[in-house]
């Protein structure tokens, strides 16, 4: 599976439903596993964003129609960025070398 990075800000509709029912989170992070992905971390933020989310899916289409899905709610909004992990990356570097 691959790992993404999701930036994700909230409408004012999305701070009202959390603020009035927190469990939606959780409740969310289970649509993303119905959807083909699977939230691995999640950290709520302070500054041009509301949360940081580590998701592993097994491609970029899972992941844009993951976008798309909670996108058209209205709630919430995203910046999706696939991520490498470091070690990973610099064996790809290293065959520059080669």
């Amino acid at each position: 599976m691959a790992t993404y990075i999701m930036l994700s800000t909230l409408t004012d509709d999305g701070r009202e439903t959390i603020r009035d029912r927190p469990d939606r989170i959780s409740e969310v992070n289970k649509e993303v596993e119905a959807l083909g992905a699977v939230v691995v971390q999640q950290y709520a933020v302070l500054g041009p964003y509301d949360f940081v989310n580590v998701v592993e899916a097994p491609d970029n289409e899972t992941m844009a129609r993951l976008s798309v899905a909670l996108g058209a709610r209205g709630t919430v909004q995203f910046l999706t960025m696939p991520a490498i992990p470091v070690d990973e990356f610099t064996v790809s570097l290293k065959q520059l070398s080669e």
